[in-house]
């Protein structure tokens, strides 16, 4: 691995270089990880950690009601793990004849993200849940000082969703959101962690906390029950991939928009990308055109898998089809792309390496923000708003259905070279993500940019139609060129609408120890020892 760590974009840190790594969104979540792998903890370990402890510091991004997906290599072989939860039973069609709600109980699916710590403790862990948890027990019950960027969402979050039931009780002390610089508690949130750890969360899915949930279901006109909880169940589902030249990027299978980083990689492979440079007109030219066209295909076909029947991920990932699909780019001008016909006839992100060689990509997600508003009183659960990634048109592969898991937005990336190891990364970001996959791959494989001037590069997002948001720090000259090939440009600040993600990057040597990179965007960090 080469560290090209350019001069050339506003970076004002270099890459973390250790032999055990974290890197995350807050640092005192990456810091938590840290303290466990020197208690003799692995990578696996150190990531339930610190997702453990981003419910309580990072709640705008996550929280005990959110879900979660995992890759992660053992040291022998790769991993993935689906830990996002199910419609309740009592979702019908019917019950949302207006469409899907983003925000309160109808917004709620059965979260995963307790179940993917369980899981993977029992599976691949060494230390004890207990262990594991105590650094997010200690900050809900002690109190943590909150950090700038998540203050500032928190104060967004709380003006929309200060009438959810339960949200402000919980999250809007003296009647307020948290500013930045103010010790914030959620004593709820502590007693639902010892739970967890005392059952290997089975309080949360069967016990006493579930039957909590479901009652403040039913009194507020929501379907969820005991029965939807304890029903819940991780996949251990492998991973899908495609290969970039010598490079092999590897994504969760559907339900969730990985797929589609794979396929612009795939398009992106019948170009003639690799003679530019990463910030070239015709670079960013060809990424944009080949976004489009895969996210055409990931909003018409792309649902859980159990229910994608006429188009698979086979039929996506076809050779032949992404030739063809590459073929349609116009390397002089922007285009609106259709679905093609692939059969003929705000989340939070860590990544973990420790020095025996397991790394870890985690991603766990209340969906927007806090996600449905729904607050559990007394136990400190933030409930995801998964639900709303469902649509509820007839025929549609996602659309919603009792048992049936939503289409997700949330997606760990890992990079495999020569059937080794490479990197684990992802972004935060809702519709980014595998916008991000693919901008994050090129610039440090195709283009050798150390991780945290990969992070520090200035992105650019696909919204609709021929429409790119991009980052202030983008050239002008690159912005003008685009906007000569016909792309309709916009200049947004990185916290506006999803923004533009936040990465976090671990990339191994080949001699061993790891190079780590974390997204100037967010309050994050990378360290290692």
């Amino acid at each position: 691995m080469n560290l090209r760590h350019d001069p050339i974009y506003p970076s004002r840190r270099s890459p973390i270089l250790a032999e055990n790594i974290v890197s995350t969104s807050q640092p005192l979540a990456t810091q938590a990880g840290i303290s466990i792998l020197q208690q003799g903890g692995n990578a696996v370990d150190a990531a339930i950690a610190t997702a453990a402890t981003l419910t309580i510091v990072e709640p705008t991004g996550c929280g005990l009601g959110s879900d979660a997906f995992c890759i992660l290599w053992d040291g022998k072989e790769l991993h993935g793990l689906n830990a996002s939860g199910r419609a309740p039973a009592n979702w019908t069609p019917e019950r949302f004849t207006e469409g899907m709600p983003q925000h309160g109980w109808d917004s709620v699916t059965v979260p995963g993200a307790v179940s993917a710590w369980v899981t993977l403790s029992q599976r691949f862990g060494k230390l004890d849940l207990s262990t594991l948890l105590a650094p997010a027990i200690r900050y809900a019950e002690e109190g943590f000082i909150v950090s700038p960027v998540v203050g500032a969402a928190w104060a967004k979050g709380a003006e929309i969703l200060k009438d959810q039931p339960g949200f402000a009780e919980t999250f809007m002390p003296n009647g307020r959101a948290p500013r930045a610089g103010e010790r914030f508690r959620n004593p709820g949130a502590a007693r639902t962690l010892r739970a967890i750890a005392e059952t290997n969360g089975k309080a949360f899915y069967e016990g006493e906390i579930a039957e909590e949930i479901a009652a403040f279901a039913k009194s507020n006109g929501g379907a969820m029950t005991v029965s939807d909880l304890a029903s819940h169940r991780n996949d251990w589902c492998g991973t899908i991939s495609h290969n970039f030249d010598n490079v092999e990027l590897h994504e969760i299978p559907p339900n969730g928009q990985g797929i589609a980083a794979l396929m612009a990689l795939g398009i992106l492979e019948h170009t003639n990308i690799r003679n530019y440079e990463p910030d070239d007109l015709t670079a960013v030219h060809l990424q944009i055109e080949a976004i489009k066209l895969a996210y055409r295909d990931l909003d018409a076909y792309v649902a859980d898998r159990d229910h994608m029947k006429d188009i698979d991920e086979d039929d996506l990932l076809n050779t032949a089809y992404l030739k063809s699909r590459a073929a349609l780019i116009d390397i002089n001008k922007a285009q609106d792309f259709e679905a093609g016909a692939p059969k003929t006839g705000g989340t939070v992100l860590l990544n973990v390496g420790d020095s025996s060689g397991m790394m870890v990509s985690f991603i766990q997600s209340n969906y927007s923000g806090f996600g449905s508003g729904v607050v559990v009183p007394g136990t400190g659960i933030s409930m995801q708003n998964r639900g709303f990634g469902f649509t509820n048109k007839q025929g549609h592969p996602n659309q919603v259905a009792p048992g049936k898991r939503p289409f997700h937005t949330i997606i760990p990336g890992f990079a495999m070279k020569n059937g080794k190891p490479l990197m684990a990364f992802g972004m935060m970001g809702g519709p980014i993500q595998a916008q991000g996959h693919v901008q994050l791959l090129l610039r440090t494989q195709l283009w050798d940019q150390d991780p945290q001037v990969a992070a520090d590069a200035p992105r650019w997002r696909m919204v609709e139609g021929l429409e790119v948001a991009c980052e202030p720090t983008m050239s002008k000259s690159l912005i003008d060129g685009l906007v000569r090939l016909g792309h309709k440009i916009t200049v947004e600040a990185p916290d506006n609408a999803f923004g533009f993600g936040g990465a976090q990057i671990v990339q191994r040597f080949e001699s061993g120890g790891y190079a780590a990179g974390s997204d100037p965007r967010k309050d994050g960090q990378a360290a290692g020892f």
